[in-house]
């Protein structure tokens, strides 16, 4: 127990001052650059299109779920079918807060090769998008407009990034942190060496594990670098990194629903074959500082304590997701409307505040409907007003979440 929580310690402090850098940044994202300038340089159906969706997701920190929303969001703004399935494979593999916490755990080399990677897999995918994808292929949606958030600039920032995303991805990142040190005090240091002559297989393996299953982009960080450290090959990590954050079972079914069987194949052919490609030439490549990764995550076990100022952030940084995790939970259980003119509905596969900004939007548009909320947490939306169950079943399953009618 001692080695386990030591060895928490050590990755927790090497994250923290990154990932606190890095969600602000998110939040001045989120904040100052509006939905509408993207959607902006997306809407041609030309090569440029999917290369800015691209360019103009790599730093957003979206999640397999919450870029689905988002993407819906852009198609709606008259994206090109292109540069949305550019935008749903590239960003949710990175963000400017996993690109900072994976140089602090992996090293320059993973932090420069992992966005180049979501970059290339992004532009690929949707170049053979607009090639063989027609525009009847794809289901009709209606457009919604964007929801005003309220409040100062300076507080949207704070509050987007140090709880709204915290909240969002809190769990899984713990949960992340756990399984890393876990790995460190449990695996055997020659578990994965056997698998030393086959890589492939490594990658195989990986990827029946990663795929159906969630992990966001900064929580597969530390659980690769341990399994490097326990002999996963480069490629084989980077596979996890990329395949593991862009896809799983909840998202795979919602773009199959609101974008089409073959746009989902392209989607999913795309991830996984440029993910176990990248995986490939890191591994032939033999450049050194690859090498340099797995001594750099051994710092995670050293016995040595953290610098003070990486245990006050690690300190922050906990404080801030038991904060944000507490909030969550008591949501689940203090979502009782009051109001006699307010109705509670069940709404599955919401995952994040911008699955919930996705649903609140669908609905507000709808005739008697004076304010919606919706919760991630309890699965719920709450809707003020005299619109009918069935109006609201239509629009949220339009954007395609699960409506499971009146609580």
């Amino acid at each position: 127990m001692q080695s386990f929580l030591l060895s928490l310690l050590n990755v927790v402090c090497e994250m923290a001052p990154y990932l606190l850098l890095g969600f602000l940044i998110a939040g001045v994202l989120h904040v100052f650059v509006p939905q509408r300038f993207y959607a902006s340089y997306l809407s041609r159906k030309n090569k440029l299109s999917v290369l800015w969706a691209a360019l103009l997701g790599v730093p957003l920190p979206l999640c397999s779920c919450g870029v689905i929303p988002t993407a819906i969001g852009l198609r709606n703004e008259k994206a090109s079918k292109g540069a949305i399935a550019s935008f749903l494979i590239a960003t949710p593999q990175t963000g400017i807060d996993s690109i900072l916490a994976t140089f602090s755990l992996m090293g320059l080399g993973f932090a420069v090769v992992r966005p180049v990677a979501a970059l290339i897999s992004g532009v690929c995918g949707g170049l053979l998008v607009n090639r063989l994808v027609r525009d009847d292929d794809m289901p009709d949606d209606t457009a919604s407009e964007c929801r005003v958030e309220r409040g100062s600039r300076i507080w949207r920032v704070m509050k987007y990034a140090y709880y709204d995303m915290i909240r969002d991805i809190g769990l899984r990142l713990v949960i992340g942190l756990v399984v890393a040190a876990l790995i460190q005090v449990v695996v055997p240091d020659e578990f994965f060496l056997s698998f030393g002559s086959q890589p492939l297989l490594q990658m195989l393996v990986i990827l029946a594990i990663a795929v159906p299953m969630y992990i966001c982009s900064t929580g597969s960080i530390p659980v690769a670098a341990a399994l490097m450290v326990k002999g996963l090959s480069p490629g084989a990590a980077l596979v996890m990194l990329m395949a593991g954050p862009a896809v799983n079972l909840a998202s795979i079914l919602v773009v199959h629903k609101s974008m089409g069987r073959r746009f989902t194949s392209l989607y999913l052919l795309t991830i996984i074959g440029f993910s176990v490609l990248f995986g490939l030439l890191l591994n032939v490549s033999g450049l050194e500082f690859y090498s340099v990764v797995s001594q750099h995550a051994c710092c995670m076990s050293t016995t040595a304590l953290p610098s003070p100022f990486k245990l006050i952030c690690a300190t922050v940084l906990t404080l801030l997701i038991s904060f944000a995790l507490m909030m969550k939970l008591f949501s689940r259980f203090f979502n009782k409307p009051i109001d006699p003119d307010m109705t509670v509905y069940r709404v599955e596969d919401m995952h994040c505040s911008h699955c919930e900004a996705a649903v609140v939007r669908a609905v507000e548009n709808v005739p008697g409907v004076k304010s919606a909320k919706a919760s991630a947490s309890a699965n719920t939306l709450t809707i003020k007003g005299s619109a009918t169950e069935e109006t609201i079943r239509s629009a949220v399953e339009g954007i395609g979440y699960t409506f499971k009618g009146r609580l």
